[in-house]
């Protein structure tokens, strides 16, 4: 329980993918409206940092090299952590490598789940479960009771994760908002949580003409949103934006979007952390495992037909186990490309 009258200083550490690093941000969130003097850090993978820019709360983000240089930068890493001599260290990794910094991090408290490895080194574990109605951000929140700091808390309900695009993201993305606009991103690092192309090119042919589709992705998805794109006929109405934009200007696009369409996957949750309207699509997995969008205006479409395999596991997989893909195919297009305009 933290009880210090200087500001406290603490570590957030989520070295996960970008997914979870946008949702960890509504603990920051929280963290700042319970105790608003203090000094707030964040751990994360090389890759993922970009992120935080230009966060208010935010004092530093430590950044761990986990390709190549995996334990090696993980002792540079502790040394750091050691000599900031944080007052709580709360770790929301469940894997054993963030769990020993956690346990040798010298923090006063240290928070994190009890299916780490190390949590019986931990001055606090904090049951983690998969069930309907636990968003990630409530199990995330569930280390704060570690703090005694709930109680400052005026809001009690779900929190919304939150990014901050500077003027100049919003600048770099003004040019594509001169009319009214759908963002897609049709690409995820597992097969079967992806909407399959064919699906996607007849999802833009289904939606108004006077519409700009705009395809988001990764430099890698670049050819995949070609594809669609030169399948769907339609010309200059479909950009494809892959590659192009960062991910805190891709967020400040889909911030304006009639609608965005995606994914259970990072631009799914870049979507609740700017609030933007969202429509998403739940292929292999289930908005039950707690990643859900939280966007005021948003909705989850699924197949319809009851299917003993679905969810077939919690993170997707490279091809679907029994070679039929009705998780994905068996979604209506008609569901998907109703549109409120």
């Amino acid at each position: 329980m933290i009880t210090a009258t200087k500001p406290p200083r603490f570590l957030i550490i989520q070295t996960a993918f970008i997914g979870d690093v946008i949702l960890a941000t509504a603990l920051l969130e929280q963290l700042h409206q319970a105790r608003p003097d203090a000094v707030l850090d964040v751990l994360v993978r090389k890759g993922n940092e970009s992120l935080l820019a230009n966060h208010p709360f935010l004092n530093e983000v430590l950044i761990w090299h986990k390709k190549g240089t995996k334990y090696r930068d993980l002792w540079r890493l502790l040394r750091i952590v050691r000599a900031y001599k944080y007052d709580a260290v709360l770790n929301l990794q469940r894997y054993g490598t963030m769990g020993l910094l956690t346990a040798l991090s010298g923090a006063d408290v240290t928070a994190g789940f009890n299916k780490n490895p190390f949590s019986r080194f931990f001055t606090y574990q904090v049951e983690h479960r998969f069930e309907p109605g636990v968003h990630e951000i409530n199990r995330n929140a569930g280390l704060l009771t570690t703090l005694g700091l709930t109680e400052h808390l005026q809001v009690t309900a779900l929190a919304r994760p939150k990014l901050y695009p500077s003027a100049a993201d919003y600048a770099a993305v003004k040019t594509y908002q001169s009319q009214p606009y759908v963002c897609m991103a049709p690409m995820s690092v597992w097969f079967t949580k992806q909407y399959p192309t064919e699906r996607w090119v007849e999802l833009i042919k289904a939606l108004p003409e006077k519409l700009t589709i705009y395809l988001l992705g990764a430099p890698t998805d670049t050819a995949a949103c070609d594809t669609i794109k030169t399948l769907t006929g339609r010309g200059e109405g479909v950009v494809n934006l892959a590659g192009k934009l960062s991910l805190l200007q891709s967020a400040a696009l889909q911030q304006g979007a009639v609608m965005n369409y995606v994914n259970d996957s990072a631009p799914l949750h870049l979507c609740s952390a700017m609030n933007a309207p969202t429509t998403a699509i739940f292929c292999s997995t289930v908005p039950e495992f707690g990643f859900g969008p939280l966007a005021d205006v948003s909705r989850v479409v699924q197949t319809p037909e009851p299917l003993d395999c679905k969810p077939c596991n919690l993170h997707g997989r490279k091809a679907c186990p029994l070679g039929h893909f009705r998780c994905a195919w068996g979604i209506q297009l008609e569901e998907l490309a109703q549109l409120e305009l």
